[in-house]
């Protein structure tokens, strides 16, 4: 599984329906990702430079980004940010294959 981490800010106009009508948005938040074929994780409200962060997971990336897509063509979120995260038994596997390739490779200025 993939897993990404998406975080991003809300626009004047989200606050203003959110103020206008209170609601918890997780359950709409997590329906649309299911609905581009992901999985939601978490869902946080936050402070600081980012007014939301986001854990899912997917078989493919495309399907997560779709869904963050989708939420910023409706014009209630802005400057969205996703990076790929790994578990500690995953990103092993990386260190593994860069241990494997590290021999093929040659520092600039070295012959």
């Amino acid at each position: 599984m993939i897993r990404l981490i998406s975080r991003g800010r809300f626009t004047q106009s989200y606050i203003k329906g959110l103020i206008e009508a209170p609601e918890d948005r997780e359950p709409a938040v997590r329906k649309l990702v299911e609905a581009a074929g992901g999985r939601m994780i978490d869902f946080y409200f936050t402070t600081g430079e980012s007014d939301f962060l986001m854990v899912a997971e997917g078989g493919d990336a495309e399907s997560l980004l779709a869904s963050m897509m989708a939420a910023s063509a409706a014009g209630t979120i802005t400057d969205v940010v996703t990076v790929r995260a790994w578990t500690g038994a995953e990103f092993k596997t990386v260190a593994a294959k860069a241990s494997a390739a590290v021999s093929a490779y040659r520092a600039p200025g070295k012959h």
